[in-house]
């Protein structure tokens, strides 16, 4: 019997066991081809990321300070207006409120917060925006300090990698102590103390906690933020951080309530490169980048101790305006403001003077809103906007040009200056017209000993003319460049008892067929004089002479020993100081008469040390004999007869024994006066 035949199902099942054992075959190859892939583009960012050592030699760019001689602060440098401050010298108020306000899980997480991120983006579903971001200081760190500000997913990658990296090589102290000196504030503050000085004028070390609450809502958004701009906005951040803080367990309820509360003063100023001193500190800034570079000067935060001295700048600023301003009313010429205010617009108008008029005090020019001419006490009413002022007669006359009447130079609604005097009552004062002379100057004082710059007034108004007329101005001397002249005679053989002859002369130059003849400033001729009393009483004619004497050229060569580097014409107009110079340039001659025969070069910058205090440079005085002691001794005599009996004598008032020179020159257009006592070359 025939057993039936049936297929065999051995094959099939072998066929899906290949295929099965074929598509894991193949998945497992694609696994480890994509981990292979993975893993050599993780190599290869890994190569590509900034090392995170470069973190634990934290140098950031710095403010460069400038200090006066007696060491306060007279000006800044920087590109990033930033200082460093230890953590340990930090409120432990403030460090919570950052944490608070940024990342509460900071000591929890490992760089960067999976939690927070998922927080984050629940709350800000709920709010329909975003209200909560989900970077973590560390993160901030990163984006800081290692990568570029691009916003693409593979720069997240690297952000979460080096983050994780920083939290394992650096402390969480260190992480913060970066943070919270390199994020930015706004208002061109960067790192905390910056911003405290910036918007507090005070130290972070000094901040209490309403302050600190509302620097730590400012990194999320600085100009939003902004407590100078937007003082609503900043203060309902102010509220968010402060009940952070409570949910945190970092503060009470009381405490955020009390902190909210309190007022806030915010700082006025609003330009963080110090203007207290601009012609100085210009000076200084100018000589500092040519002897160590741009970068070093505005990025290392260099430590520049000068030689100002604070009380004599503030006296020779005071002394320069005065002696313009009073030179100006001699002529008579008011020129007032001539702006008239319609009555509809005095609102305004006064608002907008109180605020630029700033601080009221003695001494100080304002500008003011006439309200009214009184004919019958002759007073003028002023409106200051925060304050009331009186002008009387006095204070006002010598402004009244040709034969106009009071009232009609004087209008209600007019603006102008008034110099305020004593207070009356409390918000009245006494005043007088002012106006901005139609002149300029400039004042400098130095150690004839050394050359320590004392005080330096480059011009009325730095922030209308930044040209420095004591080391920029090449004016005509006048009679001012008499002494070295004298000087030169007596290097040559001459004595202040040699007898000069004051008397009519007339120089003929026959290349350009023409004729010169000097004359003196009273037009008359003394004849036969002392070389002494010549000096003394700057007689022109004389002086020609004996520049002619001893030789244009001698006496050129001889200036410039003396340390006159500007260009001297060799004429003998060289006599009357018709040749141009600085007036540091003749300090420096003038210092040889005090100094003994020897020449002193002008300094500003004392020394200079690096971020960490360590000396850079440090000024060596260098003194060069180039004059004899006696030349010099000589001299000094013949100066302190200037001012005893010559065209010096308002220097006696000084009491005690001085010695100068004027100078003017033609048409009084420049009017000179150096002088010095044993101590001051002014």
């Amino acid at each position: 019997m025939k057993m039936p035949i049936s297929k065999s199902r051995t094959p099939k099942r072998r066929t899906i066991s290949w295929i099965i054992f074929g598509l894991f075959s193949i998945f497992l190859c694609l696994s480890m081809v994509g981990g292979i892939a993975v893993f050599a583009l993780y190599l290869q960012i890994d190569r590509s990321l900034p090392s995170v050592e470069a973190l634990k030699q934290y140098h950031p760019p710095l403010v460069t300070s400038v200090y006066s001689a007696d060491g306060e602060l007279i000006g800044e440098f920087f590109i990033e207006r930033r200082y460093l401050v230890p953590l340990e010298e930090l409120p432990p108020y403030l460090i919570k409120a950052f944490i608070a306000a940024e990342d509460t899980r900071f000591y929890e997480h490992g760089g960067v917060d999976l939690i927070g991120i998922f927080r984050a983006m629940l709350k800000n579903i709920q709010a329909g925006e975003i209200v909560q971001g989900g970077s973590t200081i560390t993160q901030q760190v990163v984006k800081s300090l290692l990568l570029t500000p691009e916003r693409t997913y593979m720069r997240k990658f690297k952000e979460a990698l080096l983050a994780h990296r920083i939290d394992s090589s650096l402390s969480k102290n260190e992480i913060l102590y970066l943070y919270l000196n390199q994020i930015y504030f706004g208002a061109g503050a960067y790192g905390v103390e910056a911003a405290a000085r910036a918007y507090f004028d005070k130290h972070a070390s000094e901040l209490d906690l309403s302050e600190a609450s509302l620097l730590a809502g400012l990194p999320k958004a600085p100009n939003r933020f902004s407590p100078i701009h937007h003082i609503a906005v900043s203060r309902e951040r102010q509220r968010y951080v402060l009940q952070r803080m409570v949910d945190s367990d970092f503060i009470t309820f009381d405490e955020a309530r009390e902190a909210l509360a309190k007022p806030l003063q915010i700082a006025k100023s609003k330009h963080w490169a110090l203007k207290k001193m601009d012609y100085f500190t210009e000076e200084v800034r100018r000589q500092a980048e040519t002897r160590f570079g741009r970068d070093m000067l505005y990025q290392e935060g260099l430590i520049i101790q000068t030689t100002l001295d604070l009380k004599a700048q503030r006296i020779a600023e005071r002394a320069l305006d005065q002696g313009l301003r009073e030179l100006d009313k001699r002529h008579k010429q008011y020129r007032g403001l001539h702006v008239n205010v319609p009555k509809d617009d005095w609102p305004g108008t006064l608002r907008i003077l109180s605020q630029s008029n700033g601080e009221l005090e003695e001494g100080k020019v304002v500008a003011g809103l006439i309200v009214e001419f009184d004919a019958n006490s002759r007073t003028i009413s002023l409106d200051l906007g925060a304050a009331k002022a009186l002008i009387p007669q006095s204070g006002w006359q010598w402004a009244q040009v040709s034969n106009k009447r009071a009232e009609k130079i004087f209008r209600s609604g007019d603006v102008l200056r008034v110099k305020l005097g004593r207070r009356q009552e409390q918000d009245i004062w006494i005043g007088s017209v002012e106006q901005d002379p139609g002149m300029e100057g400039s004042l400098m004082s130095i150690s004839p000993v050394t050359g320590r710059v004392i005080c330096m007034v480059g011009g009325r108004n730095f922030e209308k003319s930044q040209f420095n007329r004591c080391t920029q101005a090449v004016r005509q001397p006048g009679s001012a460049f008499k002494p070295i002249i004298y000087a030169a005679a007596l290097d040559k053989g001459y004595s202040e008892a040699s007898i000069l002859i004051d008397s009519p002369i007339t120089y003929y130059d026959h290349s350009v067929k023409g004729s010169w003849t000097p004359s003196n400033y009273d037009r008359q001729f003394w004849g036969p004089i002392l070389l002494r009393k010549a000096l003394i009483h700057s007689r022109n004619v004389v002086t020609v002479k004996l520049l002619e004497s001893i030789g244009v050229n001698y006496t050129i060569n001889y200036a410039r020993q003396l340390g006159i580097t500007s260009q001297l014409t060799p004429t003998l107009s060289l006599a009357l100081g018709a040749s141009g110079v600085t007036l540091q340039e003749l300090l420096t001659a003038y210092s040889t008469f005090p100094g003994q025969g020897e020449r002193v070069e002008p300094y500003l910058i004392e020394k200079v040390l690096d971020r960490y205090g360590n000396l850079i440079e440090e000024h060596q005085v260098k003194r060069e004999e180039v004059i004899s002691a006696k030349t010099a001794y000589l001299m000094t005599d013949l100066l302190q007869g200037v001012v005893r009996e010559g065209t010096g004598t308002k220097a006696k008032e000084l009491k005690k024994p001085a010695a100068g020179k004027t100078g003017t020159t033609n048409e009084l257009k420049d009017a000179w006066f150096l002088g010095f006592t044993t101590s001051v070359l002014t």
